[in-house]
């Protein structure tokens, strides 16, 4: 199997040489960083319901839609990027997608030991230090390959990454920004900016590189060659065109912001027959947290909202009916046109 041990190099041939190699259909490991920020969206969104066009256009950040599914994420040279790509059929890839993943993460969670941060494995695809993730990963079929891209991640700018958001108010994006600052975590946050200075680019490319041989065997060095350089730039005249990144992918009703596996960050919006109601929440492992809301709807007594919010916090998504049927009752709450279906169905995930 081939090494592109590369290094720094052009933001978009960070994403194009796994993309041409797999339609090559050539195995081999990349470890590459991008020279420049860019926003990288999945293969089923929609651009301009994910990012805000207008913030990355005045600020010269380009955005690339992805063959590969998952959701926006701001990239720079401070993450360190692995690219597995095997073609579908090798017998050393699981068919089942939690083992794939749990394999083929060996290697990344050796590299993190070796320099002291003690990761565990969280199915299906997140890496977890002190409940925060600490590593982004993906999978996903491209030609008659399957390509597995993840990154060490150094340092994260989480202010940019609160702004390339398409966030619909201030207000949650202070929420998505505080969350993301909580449940994601770097080398240097785990080592401290001073102990994870040691650990170079170029080192931790030779770890990951020897990690991963133990798991795919022996990697033989290379450099792109004509027909990969050929190939990536058909590619990039496909890929960085605005009929690729414009696509359109399945509409939302507000706005999901997934921080980790079993963590999303979400906003809402529910019409129902006595106005409309807003929330901002969280969901942590399939129950609701931080919950925010509010719209133009009437209740009473005054207060009852906030009885709301409290009442949800740490609720099953799928008790939300049971649990404020019964709090209705309880204390004789009165929402006129909003009823018991309509808070089901915002905060339904």
């Amino acid at each position: 199997m081939e090494l592109y041990n590369l290094g720094k190099i052009p933001w978009q041939e960070s994403q194009l040489i796994y993309h041409a190699l797999a339609k090559l259909g050539r195995e081999a490991l990349c470890l590459v960083s991008p020279a420049t920020p860019y926003v990288c969206i999945g293969f089923h969104q929609d651009v301009e319901q994910e990012v805000d066009l207008d913030f990355c256009k005045r600020n010269n950040i380009p955005v690339l839609r992805r063959e590969v599914g998952g959701g926006a994420v701001f990239l720079d040279g401070k993450q360190l990027f692995f690219q597995l790509i095997l073609k579908r059929h090798n017998p050393m890839a699981p068919k089942r997608i939690g083992a794939f993943y749990e394999k083929f993460l060996q290697p990344v969670i050796e590299v993190h030991h070796r320099i002291g941060i003690s990761v565990k494995y969280k199915p299906v695809n997140d890496l977890i230090v002190d409940g925060r993730k600490i590593s982004g990963t993906g999978a996903g079929e491209i030609g008659d390959c399957i390509a597995f891209v993840g990154n060490l991640i150094l340092d994260f700018d989480y202010e940019t990454m609160s702004r390339v958001l398409k966030i619909p108010d201030e207000k949650f994006r202070d929420k998505v920004k505080k969350t993301i600052e909580e449940n994601l975590s770097t080398i240097n946050r785990e080592l401290g900016e001073k102990t994870a200075a040691q650990w170079s680019e170029a080192i931790l490319n030779d770890m990951m590189g020897q990690a991963f041989e133990k798991v795919v065997g022996p990697l033989e060095p290379a450099e792109m060659d004509r027909s990969l350089i050929d190939k990536m730039k058909e590619l990039e005249s496909i890929m960085m065109d605005d009929a690729w990144l414009y696509q359109k992918g399945r509409r939302i009703s507000g706005r999901v912001v997934k921080v980790r596996s079993g963590l999303e960050v979400i906003h809402r919006l529910q019409k129902a027959a006595g106005g409309l109601i807003r929330a901002d929440f969280a969901v942590d492992d399939g129950k609701i947290v931080d919950v925010s809301i509010s719209g133009d709807f009437f209740c009473y007594p005054s207060d009852t909202a906030g009885r709301i919010e409290k009442k949800l916090q740490e609720c099953p998504v799928d008790e939300v009916a049971s649990v404020l049927t019964q709090f209705y009752d309880k204390h004789n709450l009165e929402t006129p046109g909003i009823e018991i279906a309509d808070w089901e169905r915002l905060f339904r995930v």
